[in-house]
């Protein structure tokens, strides 16, 4: 090594010329745990550093000193060979440059640099375009270093493609289940042919137009951002995965806004009871809960086999990687070997310095061309095998295609029942099912078959350079090495099979770190695994609570309702439940799809750190005996590995972070829409049953009887508009009494309760003083972290909330329940009121007070009558009963009636009395 290095310092100048031309030929080999050890380098190692300067030379960590006439140092002694790239690979290195004796020049890609913080910049990288792929065996071919970005965006693509299946299925199912129900009411009926076939057709084209509107959508946002049709970036990529989840948001929106449309113009349509009407929309929500149950947990379980793929694709690319790296790798070796050969010939003074340069460089340039065409070529039939096994997977497709919608339209052909529904839903989801696995299955067979034929194009390029390099070596040992040197032929015989014996340990060696490679990459991908499961998991236990807590809220609100009957409290938390499972389905994949943007983000760093990784342990591991320097050195590497580790896991929770905080802002929007939709329910609801109290307060008898009391009024001689006047005056006289005593018990009811409440809210704050103190306590109990005392003073206020807020329910409820004990009293006055008026008023006018079942002939049409020129006579019915004018309003509506009305009788009854009496004789037989 000494003579060596001598030798090269001597003819370091003479020769400079040769190395520059050597070095335009090739560029110079660097590997990346080199170039980590120049940055870390120890003062120990300064002598050898300042010789790999002027030389240009760095060395691998366990290399001892022992450069090459040219400058560089000898491959052959470095454990841990850098991975040479083929033409495929992003890395721009020529086939053609030299390795071992001749370096490689500085990589100018960003992929290659030698430690994290050299790479490109988070912005560039988000904003640099990979290739768009649409299916897994395209990856296989793909000339890109992000062939990870490539399988993250074939993912989001799945989640994407199941979200559209299962959007049109639902769809599908829902107008079904409608059918399904006008079918029977057709059958029984209720409605006509026509109007059977005319609501359904209006439904359809509603729910196509639906459709229409968000494909539209989905193609504009497909269609903007990167106009380069087969290149995409990250940034446009989660661009567009955040509209697309806009775009679903506002379809599933407008879904339901059309399915309770449709559900109230069939029951208007179809004129059923209240009753009916609340238990056919009770029917269809059970039905679209069985539904959104069904499709939910297909798609978790659909979502689950999509990250599997991933895994499985991964292990498939690692593998095709490995033949491409094991290429370039042996057959570095194998040429490392002879230059080894030919250094010893060279120390022997067999061959001169520059007969071995030109020796080696002839062999790597002749070796560098043909492996180059042999990769050219095996690239060149894996993409034409690629093209010709997707075009017959899409024929496959197509004829699938056509075989499950034939499957579709017979099922959907046949005749269910409303007794059948359940078993419908369950036949065509598990149609659907059926459909999906049979794709599926179609895909991964066809994603094996792919990889296990570009696999052996490989293992054939291996097969050829491994023969073309023995051929090359062997025309070099015995044929050129004879006539350039004074060796006979069985002496170069003889170095080649020392060339051969040399190979059987470094292919040993080779295969061993093949192994180690494969198995680190198995474990990282095992890290992944429980990473992904954790996250699920954190998933999971974030819909239970976002969904026990709007449970809570709907369940406090219709509680605080309390005047509903037990079938509408029941139809508004079947409502809820329904519109909360569509919610949370929704963005339980937009979560998964979230989680493959945060993986592409991290692509990049987690790629680079688990090379570092790799490398540092296979240094390691073939190291066993090593001195100072490179146990210093191997000290800085695992150092640097973990600040890198730290530095990953900083960015990885902030990207996570981000995520999770825009995940929350579109799931509050959802929630925002939830609400407003149940308060339209609730609202629907509500009018309902004040429509059904007030229809259950008036009979029909009653109206009639009253009606015949206004007619007899106005017609009757006895009546006259003075006393008619009296009577009235005296009623309003009686109502405004009432009126008052009910404002006066009121104030005073309301003035006790806030007296009360003022004793109640002392007390609580007396006991929220206590609590106070307590937490106070437990905060300088706690000498352990700050978020410990974080979360004990969330509890604190959490706690305070909750039991203010539960003093002011009870206090709204003792004050309605008040009001509604007061209402209740007032309502009974004033209906007694009403009854005293109507009996002076029958009295007067010599009505009898029995009310006749059956009204005769000549009082309908004067019934009639009255009702065109007024509004029918109703008992007081207050909206709000603690509202007193409203009470009153309606008895004044009778009351003005008999007003305007009894002067024209009175004026008939004194002019003409001949009149009055045959009136009389009417009144008696009446």
């Amino acid at each position: 090594q000494k003579d060596d290095s001598q030798r090269l310092l001597e003819s370091f100048n003479a020769d400079e010329k040769e190395h520059t031309l050597m070095k335009s030929k090739a560029e110079p080999y660097t590997s990346k745990e080199e170039m980590v050890l120049e940055e870390g380098e120890s003062p120990l190692n300064s002598n050898i550093a300042a010789f790999a300067l002027k030389a240009k030379v760095i060395y691998p960590i366990n290399q001892k000193f022992r450069p090459l006439a040219d400058g560089s140092s000898n491959p052959s002694l470095h454990e841990n060979p850098k991975q040479a790239v083929l033409p495929n690979q992003v890395v721009e290195t020529s086939m053609s440059g030299s390795l071992g004796s001749l370096s490689q020049g500085d990589k100018e890609d960003c992929s290659s640099s030698t430690t994290i913080h050299s790479t490109t910049s988070d912005d560039r990288f988000q904003a640099r375009a990979f290739l768009k792929v649409a299916s897994f065996p395209e990856v296989l071919t793909c000339e890109s270093f992000d062939v990870k970005l490539c399988l993250c965006s074939l993912t989001l693509q799945d989640l994407m493609l199941l979200g559209t299946e299962l959007r049109k299925e639902k769809n599908v199912m829902f107008i079904q289940i409608f059918k399904i129900y006008l079918t029977d009411f057709h059958r029984k009926k209720k409605i006509t042919d026509g109007l059977l076939k005319k609501i359904l057709l209006n439904q359809e084209n509603d729910f196509e137009e639906l459709q229409k509107q968000l494909d539209s959508r989905l193609q504009n946002t497909e269609m903007s951002g990167s106009h380069n049709s087969e290149f995409q970036t990250l940034e446009d990529l989660e661009r567009r995965e955040r509209e697309y989840s806009e775009h679903i948001i506002d379809n599933m929106e407008a879904f339901w806004k059309q399915t309770d449309k449709a559900q109230q113009d069939f029951l208007d349509q179809s004129k059923c009871s209240s009753a009916k009407a609340t238990k056919i929309m009770m029917d269809l929500t059970e039905k679209m809960i069985a539904v959104e149950s069904l499709l939910s947990e297909s798609q978790d379980l659909q979502a689950m086999d999509i990250q599997e793929r991933l895994f499985n694709w991964e292990l498939m690319v690692k593998m095709i990687d490995s033949l491409k790296s094991s290429i370039s790798e042996e057959c570095k070796g194998r040429l490392n070997t002879v230059s080894n050969i030919l250094d010893h010939l060279t120390v022997k003074n067999n061959l001169s310095v520059r007969q071995k340069e030109e020796l080696l460089t002839d062999l790597h340039k002749a070796f560098w061309e043909q492996l180059a065409h042999y990769s050219n070529e095996c690239m060149q039939l894996s993409k034409e095998l690629i093209w010709k096994r997707l075009e017959c997977r899409a024929k496959k497709k197509e004829e699938f295609k056509r075989r499950q919608e034939a499957e579709q339209r017979r099922l959907l052909s046949k005749t269910f029942l409303t007794e059948d529904v359940h078993n419908f839903l369950k036949a065509y989801h598990g149609l659907m099912e059926k459909h999906r696995q049979a794709q599926w299955d179609l895909e991964e067979e066809d994603d094996c078959e792919s990889t296990e034929a570009v696999a052996d194009l490989y293992k054939e390029l291996y097969s050829k350079a491994s023969h073309a390099l023995a051929e090359l070596v062997t025309e070099l040992f015995l044929q050129t090495l004879p006539v350039v040197t004074s060796l006979s032929v069985r002496e170069c015989e003889l170095l080649k099979e020392e060339w051969q014996e040399n190979l059987v340990p470094q292919l040993e060696k080779w295969e061993n770190h093949r192994q180690r490679r494969w198995k680190l990459f198995q474990e990282q991908l095992l890290q992944e695994k429980e990473l992904w499961i954790t996250d699920y998991a954190l998933s999971a236990v974030m819909q239970k609570h976002l969904s026990e807590k709007q449970e809570k809220i709907i369940q406090g609100v219709v509680s605080r309702l309390g005047c509903l009957s037990d079938e509408s409290v029941s139809y508004i938390l079947q409502k809820h439940q329904l519109l909360l499972c569509s919610v949370l389905s929704r963005f339980a994949l937009r979560r998964a799809g979230l989680a493959a943007l945060a993986r592409m983000r991290l692509a990049r760093k987690k790629s680079s750190l688990q090379e570092l990784r790799e490398q540092h342990t296979l240094q390691k591991g073939s190291s066993l005996c090593q001195d100072e320097d490179q146990w210093q050195l191997q000290k800085a590497v695992e150092s640097h590995i973990r600040e890198e580790e730290e530095k990953l896991e900083e960015e990885t929770q902030e990207i996570n972070l981000e995520f999770h905080q825009q995940l929350v802002t579109e799931i509050q929007e959802a929630l925002q829409f939830l609400q407003q939709h149940m308060e339209q329910v609730i609202g629907q609801t509500l009018l309902q049953y004040a429509r059904g109290e007030a229809g259950k307060k008036t009979s029909d008898h009653e109206q009639d009887f009253k009606e015949r009391l206004v007619e007899s009024a106005v017609e009757s001689v006895y009546g006259t508009s003075n006393n008619i006047n009296r009577l009235v005056q005296n009623y309003y006289q009686h109502l405004g009494k009432i009126t008052e005593d009910y404002e006066g018990k009121k104030l005073q009811y309301l003035k006790s309760l806030q007296e009360g409440n003022e004793r109640i809210r002392l007390k609580n704050k007396e006991n929220e003083l206590a609590l106070k103190e307590k937490h106070t306590k437990g905060l300088l109990n706690v000498s352990s972290t700050v978020h410990q005392r974080i979360v004990l003073q969330q509890n604190k206020i959490l706690a305070q909330f909750e039991l203010r807020q539960q003093i002011r329910l009870e206090s709204l409820k003792q004050k309605l329940l008040g009001l509604h004990h007061l209402g209740a009293e007032l309502e009974n006055q004033l209906r007694e009121a009403e009854q005293d008026f109507v009996s002076e008023l029958a009295v007067l006018t010599r009505v009898p007070l029995t009310v006749k079942k059956k009204p005769s002939k000549r009082s309908k049409p004067a019934g009639e009558k009255a009702n065109s020129k007024r509004q029918t006579f109703r008992s007081p019915e207050p909206a709000e009963k603690e509202d007193s004018h409203e009470n009153i309003q309606e008895p004044h509506g009778i009351t003005s009636g008999l007003c305007r009305e009894m002067p024209q009788s009175s004026h008939e009854g004194e002019t003409e009395p001949r009149k009055n009496s045959k009136m009389l004789k009417k009144k008696g037989s009446r």
